[in-house]
């Protein structure tokens, strides 16, 4: 059963944005390789308090591990280039529950 993961950052969600229109190619291929390292979905979103999200669903917790530890040198200069202070996360995992009320 997939997992969804909640990385907090804080960064102003217009850098990061900027930063993903000037540099879409490296994004895009992190985006790529995490793909094919076993996430099903990506997506940032920001918050109202300042801090954006990173919020993707995995296979599973270790696959991100493994995925986040390899790409560290490919990502960690995007997010310096958009302005992330200070070190992002900690990751945090849910799992759906079955209630049967989805949509």
């Amino acid at each position: 059963m997939s997992v969804i993961m909640v990385l907090p950052m804080t960064v102003d969600s217009e850098s990061l944005e900027r930063v993903a229109a000037e540099q879409g190619d490296a994004m895009k291929g992190v985006s790529a390789r995490g793909k094919a390292a076993g996430a099903v979905h990506h997506a940032f979103y920001a918050g109202t308090d300042g801090t954006c999200y990173v919020i993707d669903e995995w296979d599973s917790p270790e696959s991100f591990q493994a995925f986040f530890e390899s790409e560290t040198p490919n990502i960690a200069p995007l997010m310096q280039a958009a302005g992330v202070e200070g070190q992002p996360g900690p990751p945090r995992f849910y799992r759906k529950l079955n209630t049967g009320d989805d949509y």
